[in-house]
């Protein structure tokens, strides 16, 4: 498998996991010196995989009430020990993707290589101003 298609399947796992609500799911193949910039506070960011961990049971309690989390494209750059990810997903409740159908989320990855696989080293969400 080449390093594109390992790091695709790392990222859909990632988005099954959280679609899913399985944390460790959601925490597997991330570093533990992780940064994430998110759509919520804080603004400078959350370091760390335990922070990390932390941020997510507020959003699987939001998604049980029947929000979608699925990933509409996807596109992956990889060099030797660094590669990018960057999608659009569908996020949010019915309500609002029913309201605002085009209104989709950006995700950029930065991951290393290291111990023979693919790590998620650096994480941002967002959404387009405005929405």
């Amino acid at each position: 498998m080449s390093d594109e298609q390992q790091i695709t399947a790392l990222v859909r796992r990632w988005a099954r996991a959280v679609h899913d609500g399985d944390l460790d799911g959601v925490l597997a193949d991330h570093a533990d010196d992780l940064v994430m910039f998110d759509v919520p506070p804080p603004q400078r960011g959350v370091r760390g995989l335990e922070a990390y961990a932390a941020t997510w049971p507020p959003f699987f309690a939001w998604q049980r009430q029947g929000a979608v989390f699925e990933i509409d494209e996807l596109q992956v750059t990889s060099g030797r020990d660094v590669a990018y990810a960057v999608a659009l997903l569908r996020c949010g409740s019915p309500e609002e993707l029913t309201d605002t159908p085009d209104r989709l989320l950006r995700l950029t990855l930065g991951l290393r290589h290291s111990d023979g696989g693919w790590q998620v080293a650096h994480e941002h969400h967002s959404f387009t101003h405005g929405d």
